[in-house]
């Protein structure tokens, strides 16, 4: 084994977790320990996140180019796809395949809201954030680009 694949519970456990807020939505917040980061997954994102009553876990949005999931450890709280908010809980599993619609999740349940998220890491992607109405291009692990959707004209 070249470099770190495995992380044990006990490693799991002891880890500082990552306060994240999301540069578009400052309401939206997720605690985060990146396990992926840490085994040396470079074309996966692995996390598992805790997030705190009342909150989202992220701005709305969408991934052009890729694909990402969760699955609900504990607690419960919704699921927004598009315009369907759907009631979530642990056990379930939700699927955001590239090009899809825009997403979030809430915790709207009692307690704190843990999930595992996983998804690409492509050297490319393209992210819509539609309730601030501005695209994302991310690029080689650079933040990218951000621009105003208004400016966009689609070739005809």
């Amino acid at each position: 084994m070249t470099r770190k694949q495995l992380v044990t519970t006990t490693e799991i456990a002891k880890m500082v977790v990552q306060d994240k807020r999301h540069f578009l939505n400052r309401g939206a917040r997720h605690l985060q320990k990146p396990l992926g980061d840490i085994a040396g997954l470079t074309k996966l994102g692995f996390h598992l996140i805790e997030v705190p009553i009342g909150s989202a876990s992220c701005a709305f949005h969408r991934h052009l180019c890729e694909e990402e999931c969760v699955y609900i450890l504990e607690s419960a709280g919704t699921a927004r796809i598009g315009d369907t908010v759907l009631q979530v809980e642990a056990g379930d599993f939700i699927a955001y395949p590239a090009v899809g619609e825009a997403h979030d999740i809430r915790n709207t349940g009692s307690s704190v809201l843990k999930c595992i998220i996983a998804g690409q890491r492509l050297d490319f992607d393209i992210v819509d954030y539609p309730e601030q109405v501005r695209r994302l291009y991310p690029a080689n692990d650079e933040k990218g680009d951000l621009i105003d959707m208004a400016v966009i004209v689609p070739r005809q």
